[in-house]
């Protein structure tokens, strides 16, 4: 019996998918937990940020889900409502949230500082951009444009509703190679500020950055993380940072502005043999 053993890709970056909402625009993924707090007040329950925030990443509809499946949600589901949230009432809230997500998006299509420099000196460099989302189609028409029109737009996006699952299913991030001609999976990175983003990539078997300050983790916008008292804002950050590398990240970084050195560093891993 003869056994073959793969070469090791040893070619440079040729992509780098971005997630959206806190990674490359809405600086603390204020939009999204905003309406889901809504939603949820519509019907009598009363959500925390927290609440509104963990799921962040997944597809909208399998986040409302996971938030019905929080004991305190369906205690509350349960006493207002006198029974147990249902499958039924996850696809009314979905359907309620579109338009109030599609009201608001575009106040929250401003890129993250350095987004629009690091596209660009990524392009400079001839590696391509794509991009991931929760977002459903409608939804990311209505924010590719505006952000395009602030000078964000990356080569190509896909969002949950394009593919037969959103994360962290690796659908998005091969629907997206595919379109972008990067192979192998290796000479992929993704880069994005929630877990699921991270399983995402690692799913894909791509190298993975988790971006900690400007994402759902912090949960905070620009003006607010400004704000914070002196000495608050470190504990913060090393927290989400852990918890980031403990989900897998290849590197964990502040903010899109400090991703350019990352990539770097993942190409010499590559001239090197090296593979996430």
């Amino acid at each position: 019996m003869e056994f073959f053993v793969r070469r090791a890709y040893r070619g440079p970056v040729k992509a780098v998918i971005l997630d959206w909402a806190g990674t490359s625009v809405d600086y603390g993924c204020c939009a999204p937990a905003e309406v889901f707090i809504k939603v949820f007040a519509n019907h009598g329950v009363t959500l925390s940020t927290a609440q509104a925030r963990a799921p962040m990443g997944l597809m909208k509809r399998d986040h409302i889900r996971q938030i019905t499946q929080m004991a305190p949600v369906a205690e509350q589901w349960q006493s207002v409502l006198g029974r147990p949230p249902s499958e039924a009432d996850v696809a009314q809230m979905y359907a309620e949230f579109i338009p109030l997500q599609l009201a608001i998006l575009a106040g929250y299509a401003d890129p993250i500082p350095g987004a629009v420099e690091f596209v660009n000196e990524l392009h400079e460099r001839g590696i391509k951009v794509g991009s991931t989302t929760g977002y459903n189609r409608e939804m990311m028409l209505l924010l590719a444009a505006e952000a395009a029109r602030r000078g964000y737009a990356p080569d190509e996006w896909v969002c949950a509703t394009d593919v037969p699952a959103g994360r962290p299913y690796p659908w998005m991030m091969y629907a997206n190679a595919m379109k972008l001609e990067a192979y192998p999976p290796e000479s992929v990175v993704k880069i994005g500020d929630t877990l699921p983003d991270i399983e995402e990539g690692l799913n894909a078997g791509a190298w993975t950055v988790g971006v900690a300050l400007t994402g759902n983790e912090i949960g905070l916008t620009e003006a607010q993380v400004e704000a914070l008292p002196r000495g608050e804002l470190a504990p913060r950050l090393e927290h989400v940072r852990q918890r980031l590398a403990n989900a897998g990240a290849h590197a964990v970084v502040d903010g899109v502005w400090d991703c350019l050195e990352v990539i770097e560093d993942f190409g010499e891993e590559l001239r090197r043999g090296e593979k996430p």
